[in-house]
């Protein structure tokens, strides 16, 4: 009767070991919690930068984004790359071309802001040039 109850507490704690081992919180917490929360925290940053426009400029960005998505998708204009026989839609020139006709992307603004904020920090003596 002991060895009966000793296999089944036996039992029951292996599978309770590797149960907790394979699910820990913290994984969870700062794997799927995390990216999700980042994710979350970049689609308000950057509809709040798109609902701060103007009407005007949302037509202007409408009509650039056409033109823009147009030539950047040309068979001339593609992007070589491994795997795809007719070449990928060439982002770069994409977005030159929103920031040459006046409509930055998001991604240029948040750059540029990224630039800014190293700038105030090298000026406040946070960074060292060069180092």
């Amino acid at each position: 009767m002991q060895i009966h109850r000793a296999k089944t507490k036996l039992l029951l704690l292996t599978g309770l070991s590797i149960l907790l081992t394979g699910c820990n919180i913290s994984d969870w917490y700062n794997g799927y919690y995390a990216e999700r929360t980042a994710i979350i925290k970049a689609h308000k940053e950057r509809d709040a930068y798109f609902n701060a426009e103007s009407p005007e400029m949302k037509e202007l960005r409408k009509k650039n984004h056409d033109y823009c998505s147009d030539l950047a998708s040309k068979p001339e204009n593609r992007v070589v790359k491994r795997g795809y026989e007719n070449r990928v839609f060439n982002q770069p020139m994409y977005v030159g071309c929103m920031e040459e006709r006046g409509t930055p992307t998001f991604g240029t603004y948040e750059s540029r802001q990224a630039e800014k904020r190293r700038e105030e920090r090298r000026a406040r003596g946070e960074i060292v040039p060069g180092g």
